[in-house]
């Protein structure tokens, strides 16, 4: 009797034994199994921004430096033009029927007459030939006007005038800007501020010829 009990004590410590070791060993199990089965958090690399329009390199692009006038090309082109300028003038003073187009006409004679001796002495200073008579692109525009008269002038000349100023004030520009030659640059810079005038005069006659004609 006292052995089988002995036995059945012995039997239960042993169960209680092996259970408390196999739940030891599925713990240990398990935790090594969560730490190694969770992945590895790595820090995260932040990726080189891309240069966009405010970087240096985008400036690099936005910035290319402006082109070069060609000096003698716009000594050329202004003296034809202010040649130009002057025997449309006369026409103005002797067609026109409105007396602000024939005041016009004679402001282009006396500024442009000005501006081209102006021209001729810086020109002559950097070696750069001046045309002294006009080519047959120029000589069209004053033989086309010289058929009209009256009103008919006057809404002629004054269109002729607006786009050529609008025209002139930019190459005067561009050439007071980014030219090479100083002489030349000089000139330009000062012929400005005139074409912008004269542009802003033109601009209030061909107010008045719109209104005119809606009369």
């Amino acid at each position: 009797m006292r052995r089988t009990m002995f036995l059945n004590t012995v039997f239960v410590a042993g169960l209680l034994t092996a259970g408390s070791g196999f739940a030891q060993t599925q713990g240990g199990a398990a935790g090594q199994g969560g730490a190694a089965g969770q992945p590895q958090t790595t820090p995260t690399q932040s990726m080189p921004q891309t240069q966009g329009p405010d970087s240096t390199m985008g400036q690099g692009t936005a910035n290319a430096a402006p082109s070069k006038v060609d000096d003698k090309k716009f000594v050329k082109n202004a003296a034809l033009g202010g040649l130009t300028e002057v025997e449309l003038g006369k026409l103005a003073t002797q067609k026109a029927s409105d007396q602000k187009v024939k005041d016009f006409g004679q402001k282009m004679v006396d500024d442009h007459t000005k501006a081209n001796d102006e021209l001729k002495q810086a020109a002559t200073k950097s070696n750069i030939p001046v045309p002294e008579s006009l080519d047959s692109k120029h000589q069209s525009r004053i033989d086309k006007l010289s058929k009209l008269s009256g009103a008919e002038f006057d809404k002629a000349y004054v269109k002729d005038q607006l786009k050529d100023h609008q025209k002139d004030v930019q190459e005067f520009k561009d050439e007071a800007q980014n030219g090479t030659d100083p002489n030349i640059k000089a000139f330009a810079s000062t012929a400005v501020p005139v074409l912008e005038h004269h542009l802003e005069m033109v601009k209030d006659l061909n107010k008045g010829e719109k209104q005119m004609s809606k009369r």
